[in-house]
Formats: C-alpha cells, structure tokens, sequence
C-alpha cells in the first residue's frame, strides 16, 4: 500500500520505492471546478476534489487541505478570500495591545472551519484511507502568532522577548489541540506548517520557540501519529535546529539545497520531504521539465532512506493536469523516466527582456521585493507588510516595487537580478534582507544608508 511508503519514509526504514504525496490543496478545486473560496469552505466540495487527486495523481500520502487560517480565523483573525489561493489574513488582533489569549480562546471541534475539516478528514480517511496516507496540516505557532500579533512580533522578539515567548507557547496549545482533533478524525501524519521559520535566526529559533515546537512534536508522538515539519524559503540555516526539535520528517522548497538539507536530517535520521519547483516547472514548465526535475532531484541524493517527494509547497491553482501527472509517472516508473528524459535541458525564461533600473541615477531609493506570492506564502506577506505597514517612514526617500514569483516577466527579473532565495527585498539593487523580515529600525537604517550614497 502507498501509504506504508510514507510510513516507512517517516519510520526511517529502508525504502523499496518512492513515495510520492502531492500537495494538491487548492488545484484539488480545480480538478473538480472549484475556485480555492468554495473548496475550501464545503466538506462535500474537499472529498470530491480529494478523491479525484488520489485517482489521477496516485498518491502514497495527501494533505486533506492546505490553508494554515483555520486558527487565525477562529482566534480573531479577518481573512481575504480569493478564487485561487487559501485566504490570507488581513487583521491582527494583538496588533495593538501585548496580551495572551485566554485558554478558553483555544480552538474546539465546533469552532469557525475546524468541524468542516475534522468532516473532511474523516470522510477521506474512509474513502481512501486504506492504501493513502492522511496528512491534517496545521498552523506552526510561530507563524500563528505572527497571524496574532502582525509585524509588531519581530519587535517583541528584541525588545519583549518574555511576551513572545508567552505568545507562541500558547499558539503551541493551539497546534496541539488541532494536532489531536485531526488524529481523532483519522489523520495518520500532523504536518506543522510554518514558514515564518525561515525568517529567523537559528539563534533566535533556540531562544524563543524550540521549547514549544519539541512540546508540539512529542505530543503528536504521544497519539501515536507521525509528524512532518514543514516550513518555506530559505530555510537552510534553520534546518539543524529543526531537527534538534524531533519531528520524524521536514519538508522544504526549492529556496532550499536538497543535497545538503539531507545530509543534515540523515544525521538525525530524520526524513526530508521536497522540493519540486513550484513555478518554474510545476505550473510553467512542460511535462519533460517535471520528469527530468523528478529523475534529477532523486538522482541527487540517497533516496533509499528517510526521502518523500513532493511539490516545495501547496502547488499553485492552476498547475496543469499534465504535469502532475508527469510528475507521479515519474516517480512511480523511475527507470523508463530516466530513460525518456536522457539529454533534456529546458528553455528556462531567457527569452524575455528585462530592464533593470539604473539605481545610482534614480531620485529616491528601490526598495524592490522579490516574493514567491503575498497571498499564499506568509513569510512573503509579513516581508511585504515590513515595507507596507512602515512606508510613512521612509516615503520621502523611497518607492517600492514588489516582483511575484509566479508571473513569467518576474520569474525572469529575479533571475537576472541573481536572486537565489524568496523572499528577498532588495535596497537599490542589493540584496539587503535575504529571508529575513526587517524591523521598522531596521528597515529605516537600510533606506537611509542607500539615500546617503546618492
């Protein structure tokens, strides 16, 4: 059965083949004409959509969905909805006042979305449970509690670190109680998403919040369910701590050098799951580039032990079919595709024309950010809301621009701009805060140090 694939992956046993989980949250809509608002709101629309994923792209595990704002939308939370992505928070209601929720604020089975996904998560277990394992996705508390309190948390975690700790232990209660409604629903792994992760310092990630994640980790070991700990961008640097937190498996993009993370979590021995590119080959690239990026990502590690292929993240709405596909073909018949896709180079974007500007000769100061998508990838969201939320401070010397990872035009600027990891916010030309949100200290300094050179 597929799903012994994953838990043998996640068990650290010797692999016999690959296994393969899509993350197919929001295109599971599209196989079924489901815009991302409708699916998911409707447990009917998510097993449909679910179920058709499982017969098209046989997979050996699958997220029941990907949208980390069930808790922040229960905790206060107002959320922005749209036809092809998970929602987005819009409001923070710690943003102004430094309190904890109270216990009694923790999310139960008859609050906002959950009963629809603990629905969902039972219906699927019983549909397709028996061979696919069930992944119940979960927001991280770091990335909940910057949900809660906005950008101001990354000030708190200089100047008020008694009060971020407090913050994002209780949102580690949170994960632990969604943690445990998933498992009582039939899901065999707890995914703890949280991609804020790679916008701090290991350092900091020690300091303030390892104690909570390794509280979350040994809880979901305590049900008897497995655990995944997935996080975006580049998160290299923070992938020892990581596993220093016990999860039985991390799950990184492509800002992320596989090669390398790998060999970290095998000192563990702990699996890695990824890292299909998303954008480049997933939703524009043709099915040879999906195949050869399959064949060629596991040809570059020792796949025979704690490995899981996967997309870096929730695959965009509209990846095509096909690709998908190409993808699960690939993995499932290694040998015939390595065969197929012998010799294969892509085209890439080098055709389209990109014009830098000339920054020593502009009035004010770019401040450009380089973004996979501000709507789906919170680390991208809360780094353009560093700029957007602080502008009043620094409009007189700078203008912004945001670039977004999943428009060709773009996709090509960031290359030819040398940009390697999103997000990334660049100050006339140089890349300034790599994967890491700035303060709005922070943020002023950078401005100013660029406004004097001119």
């Amino acid at each position: 059965m597929g799903k012994e694939l994953v838990f043998k992956a996640l068990k650290h046993e010797t692999l016999d083949a690959i296994p393969w989980v899509p993350f197919a949250g929001v295109h599971a809509g599209t196989l079924k004409n489901y815009p991302a608002d409708e699916m998911l709101k409707n447990a009917d629309c998510i097993v449909e959509c679910l179920e058709e994923v499982n017969r098209l792209y046989m997979p050996d595990g699958i997220p029941v969905l990907f949208d980390l704002q069930i808790e922040a939308e229960v905790l206060g939370c107002d959320l922005l909805w749209a036809k092809n992505n998970p929602p987005s928070v819009t409001s923070h209601p710690l943003e102004n006042e430094a309190t904890i929720p109270c216990e009694c604020r923790i999310p139960g089975p008859e609050d906002g979305r959950v009963p629809m996904a603990l629905e969902a998560t039972r219906r699927i277990k019983e549909s397709i449970g028996e061979d696919t394992a069930i992944y119940g996705l979960i927001c991280g508390p770091f990335t909940l509690a910057s949900h809660l309190r906005g950008t101001n948390l990354f000030m708190d975690m200089m100047k008020n670190k008694d009060y971020a700790v407090a913050l994002i232990q209780y949102c580690g209660q949170v994960a632990c109680k969604m943690a445990e409604m998933y498992i009582d629903a039939g899901a065999d792994v707890i995914a703890v998403v949280d991609p804020m992760i790679s916008q701090v310092s290991p350092k900091m990630i020690e300091k303030l919040m390892s104690e909570t994640f390794k509280g979350v980790f040994d809880f979901i070991r305590s049900k008897g369910a497995l655990s995944s700990f997935f996080v975006c961008g580049n998160a290299s640097k923070q992938i020892r701590v990581m596993c220093e937190m016990g999860p039985d498996g991390v799950s990184v993009d492509e800002n992320v050098n596989l090669v390398e993370a790998k060999e970290t979590c095998d000192e563990f021995n702990i699996a890695i799951g990824g890292n299909i590119p998303l954008t480049t080959t997933m939703l524009y690239g043709s099915q040879q580039d999906n195949m050869k990026a399959v064949v060629d990502e596991i040809d570059s590690i020792d796949a025979s032990k704690n490995f899981i292929l996967s997309p870096g993240c929730d695959m965009p709405y509209n990846t095509p079919i096909e690709n998908t596909i190409a993808c699960a073909q690939a993995a499932k018949n290694l040998e015939k595709t390595r065969e197929m896709v012998a010799g294969y180079e892509s085209g890439g974007f080098d055709d389209i024309e990109i014009e830098i500007p000339d920054y020593a000769n502009e009035e004010k100061v770019i401040v450009e950010l380089f973004l996979l998508d501000p709507d789906q990838c919170a680390a991208c969201k809360y780094m353009q809301a560093s700029v957007l939320d602080n502008y009043d401070a620094i409009e007189d010397k700078a203008e912004y621009r945001i670039y977004k990872y999943f428009i060709k035009e773009d996709i090509a600027r960031t290359a030819k701009m040398g940009i390697s990891n999103l997000p990334t916010m660049c100050i006339d030309g140089e890349p300034k805060f790599i994967s890491l949100i700035p303060n709005r200290e922070e943020l002023i300094a950078a401005v100013e140090e660029a406004a004097a050179k001119k």
